[in-house]
């Protein structure tokens, strides 16, 4: 559903999601990257567990929030670099509204 651009010059790093090792450009908007590598959710609500993904890109919305480190992060708002540990948030985030 997604693709990349072409750009035979890109460096690319290894990432993983969830335990799923990832390829992506050195840089990417990491949201962009796991769209175009098939994930299609980030995360899961607290109340019904429905799946979310992102969806404005740009930082509004909070759909893709992720976590890397511990630490819970836009995944839109956050470029790719090599060895990234990302995993997806289950259930409730403190501040987003979903608790």
């Amino acid at each position: 559903m997604f693709r990349r651009l072409d750009d035979q010059d890109a460096k690319v790093v290894t990432f993983t999601f969830d335990g799923q090792m990832l390829e992506a450009r050195d840089g990417d908007n990491l949201a962009a990257a796991l769209l175009v590598a098939g994930v299609i959710s980030t995360r899961t609500t607290s109340l019904s567990g429905a799946p979310r993904a992102p969806f404005c890109m740009m930082g509004a919305c909070y759909d893709c929030i992720i976590e890397i480190n511990g630490e819970t992060v836009q995944a839109c708002m956050t470029a790719v670099t090599e060895g990234l540990e990302v995993r997806p948030i289950v259930g409730p985030v403190a501040g987003t509204g979903d608790d």
